[in-house]
């Protein structure tokens, strides 16, 4: 497709997330300003707030304090590469083993354009470990993992990679480093690569290629050390037999999509509804992007148009223009989303702590209720926070992250211990027997978690302590399972309970399905504390 062909605002609506994501890495910083974005996009100030409109009302992006910042659900575009490459969830589980059996940190990379960009990363926690993030791109002349990749090049490839110049860590190019990467690529026919301190001082790699059915490199999996704890050829000797031995072949083949009901074109009703700041082509064009996840392998045109809404011509355009730009790829009649999606945030966003992930949840909440908002998991027979945004009040709960409480007294963690089964509710409880700890404490627990398990939260009043009313609704993990709880804590002289209930219960749950929504998108990139 020509330039003149591609969907203008989808293609404006990537180089802004683009420009963001460069700059989020770049400076280390969160909060960027729509002016910033305007210099370094080229695009006119009236054209950047439209697009980031748009994906504000996506959940894409965030504003606070006018600026903007990338939101988690932003990964769910690429998710969508990882979901349908097929590569994580065949090698995680052997990279894992792997870096156990080693002790050393285990990657898997893939080749992009004039990079390499990683997908998979379990790292071993050390004084000195490895930095990577899923998503990251490295100069493929600089790692192992490229010499893979290159060994398999044409003249072509070989050109696109002296135009590309420097990459994503700005490693400078040495003068000799084609004659260098050249003879690396030739040594690596014999099925694998070295990396020794190519990428920064210290840093070691062995790495051998993952092919497919046809006999094509499709990834690359990667054992990374220190020379504090090898050399390069004692690595290579220690690594490359089990390496070699374990490498699967890679099933090529797609797979069904995953059926898809009816789907809706939401874009039409919300364009209704916000009119012109709303752009629908960019929209559409990204929940194409995020579809091509339903199967490994990509989707065909009319699966794609069955799983957006969208008429089939619309759905053609919006993947035309991705192709265009190298965020999706024809393979026969299927459509699949490409590598370079990744440069979207997702390193960034997969490193996110947890507070930076709940915290503008919790925060949002507390600005909404007016009363302070907390959130905890279970650990033993108690409680413990793990985030708080309280609310500014002359008398207020002398509450910090790390503190505990029982969790058989307080909202959260009868929220908590519902969702565990009988017989695990039976041994905490047997731990820590309820005792009374104000003249209204309830302490037949077996007939208040069937409540709190039947009606999805807990309201928790003067039972903890005399004048302090909490409720508390569960967060839940993609498969359902409760991992943590969240809480609004007020006086009782604010309302009677029924009061509380009805002004609190909603905005609780919402800011909850949001929180989960969130963590869903994050998969295992990220981890409850």
């Amino acid at each position: 497709m020509t330039h003149e062909g591609r969907v203008g605002p989808l293609e404006r609506g990537l180089a802004v997330l683009r420009a963001m994501s460069e700059m989020a890495d770049m400076a280390d910083v969160d909060a960027i300003r729509p002016s910033d974005l305007t210099r370094r996009t080229g695009l006119a100030r009236s054209t950047v707030d439209r697009v980031l409109a748009t994906l504000v009302r996506l959940g894409y992006v965030r504003e606070s304090d006018r600026s903007v910042r990338l939101a988690p659900r932003l990964m769910e575009l690429g998710n969508a590469y990882l979901a349908g490459s097929g590569i994580p969830e065949a090698l995680e589980p052997l990279a894992e083993r792997l870096a156990d059996e080693f002790d050393e940190s285990v990657s898997v990379a893939v080749p992009d354009g004039a990079g390499v960009r990683f997908v998979t990363q379990i790292t071993r926690r050390r004084t000195m470990s490895l930095a990577f993030r899923i998503g990251d791109l490295l100069p493929a002349e600089r790692c192992a993992p490229g010499a893979l990749f290159a060994a398999g090049w044409t003249a072509g490839d070989w050109a696109r990679w002296r135009c590309a110049g420097g990459l994503a860590m700005a490693v400078p190019r040495d003068p000799g480093a084609e004659d260098d990467f050249r003879r690396r690529a030739r040594a690596a026919g014999d099925g694998w690569a070295e990396d020794d301190q190519l990428i920064e001082p210290g840093l070691i790699a062995v790495a051998v290629p993952v092919r497919d059915g046809r006999g094509r490199p499709v990834c690359a999996i990667s054992v990374v050390s220190h020379t504090s704890r090898h050399s390069i050829g004692s690595l290579a000797g220690h690594v490359l037999p089990r390496l070699r031995a374990e490498t699967p072949v890679l099933d090529h083949r797609p797979a069904e999509a995953r059926p898809h009901a009816g789907a809706a074109d939401s874009s039409r009703r919300v364009k209704e509804e916000v009119g012109a700041e709303f752009l629908q082509s960019l929209a559409r064009g990204l929940g194409v992007l995020a579809s091509l996840g339903r199967a490994r392998g990509g989707l065909t045109l009319s699966e794609v148009a069955e799983a957006t809404g969208l008429p089939r011509a619309t759905a053609r355009r919006a993947l035309l223009t991705l192709a265009d730009l190298g965020y999706a790829g024809q393979e026969g009649r299927r459509f699949a989303a490409r590598p370079r999606v990744l440069e979207l945030g997702y390193a960034r966003l997969s490193s996110m702590g947890f507070g930076e992930v709940v915290l503008p949840h919790l925060a949002g909440l507390m600005e909404q209720v007016r009363e302070s908002v907390s959130m905890a998991v279970l650990d033993g027979t108690d409680i413990r926070y793990v985030a708080r945004v309280p609310a500014y009040r002359i008398m207020s709960v002398d509450i910090t992250v790390g503190s505990r409480l029982p969790a058989y007294a307080t909202s959260m963690g009868r929220v908590l211990l519902a969702d565990l089964s009988s017989g695990e509710q039976a041994g905490l409880l047997a731990r820590t027997p309820p005792r009374p700890l104000t003249r209204r404490s309830r302490t037949d627990l077996d007939a208040v978690l069937a409540e709190v398990a039947a009606r999805g939260y807990a309201l928790v009043d003067e039972e903890l302590e005399e004048g302090l009313r909490s409720l508390a609704v569960p967060v839940r993990d993609a498969g359902g399972r409760v991992i943590a709880a969240i809480n609004v804590a007020a006086h009782v002289a604010r309302g009677t309970p029924e009061s509380t209930r009805a002004a609190l219960l909603p905005a609780l749950s919402a800011t909850a399905a949001r929180i989960e929504a969130d963590l869903a998108v994050m998969r295992s990139a990220f981890r409850l504390p």
